[in-house]
């Protein structure tokens, strides 16, 4: 049983297709990316699977399980979960009261309990401080705890956006453009700490990303869009040497590791 599969998946938006007949899939435990120039379908793809659109047409197939047709909360209930371009923050909450945001939306708990916290904080919420905490520790964020979100450096709420998701206890982790505006020592220790999540959580990830470098350094597999189709996909090292690649997406005559212009 494949982890995640599609089959002639279809979006149109007017008269253009942003994605046409695609077949692809997703393996457990891999880093899978997914490329194309602007305009490819890349972040539509995302919107699909998570339940933001209804395809036209096609089939998406969770763990043989078909999706197309539920809600957003029913998918992301399922584990699968994701995140977005624009910063999804909450600016005036602390960083601990975020990933407790990301609790939230699984746990049967009051939402402003869990913010306040207090002496009335039951045995639940106690414990869901305690994973919070974990998972601050795990991205090496618990001294920054009661920090104000908006205080934070960029990479350190792009790291924060992850966390919040990962409290939501995700199987299938979409990313979209998670390393956007980041400089490359901060890119390079991001995928080092989606790597971890993948081998120490056994979390599958989908990653959406412009900078080359980080994608053919950190995925395993690499799918190539244009114009809504897939026109590639292999390894990191195939798809470098692929032609079909290098002239569609990269251009002919650009270095398939240097990093795209726009979004």
């Amino acid at each position: 049983m494949l982890f995640l599969e599609t089959e002639k998946l279809t979006m149109r938006f007017g008269g253009l297709y942003a994605i046409s007949e695609l077949d692809m899939e997703i393996k457990e435990s891999e880093i899978l990316g997914l490329i194309g120039p602007n305009g490819a379908g890349k972040s539509t793809f995302i919107n699909v699977v998570s339940g933001l659109y209804k395809p036209m047409h096609g089939m998406i197939k969770y763990r043989g399980e078909k999706i197309v047709g539920l809600r957003m909360d029913q998918i992301a209930s399922k584990g699968i979960v994701r995140t977005f371009q624009a910063s999804n923050l909450f600016m005036g909450f602390s960083v601990m009261q975020n990933i407790l945001v990301g609790f939230h939306l699984g746990a049967e708990i009051s939402f402003w309990r869990a913010m306040l916290g207090g002496s009335h904080v039951s045995n639940k919420e106690r414990s869901l401080n305690d994973k919070a905490l974990g998972l601050l520790n795990f991205f090496g964020m618990d001294h920054l705890k009661n920090e104000l979100t908006s205080n934070l450096p960029h990479g350190y709420r792009r790291i924060l956006g992850v966390a919040m998701a990962l409290a939501a206890d995700p199987k299938l982790l979409m990313l979209d453009e998670p390393v956007t505006g980041m400089m490359a020592e901060e890119t390079f220790n991001f995928m080092k700490i989606i790597k971890r999540i993948v081998q120490e959580k056994k979390i599958t990830i989908l990653l959406i990303e412009h900078d080359m470098k980080a994608v053919m350094g950190f995925c395993d597999r690499i799918v190539v869009l244009n114009f809504g189709k897939k026109i590639a996909e292999g390894t990191p090292q195939e798809i470098q040497l692929n032609a079909e690649v290098i002239k569609a997406y990269l251009g002919e005559k650009r270095d398939v590791q240097s990093s795209e212009s726009g979004s």
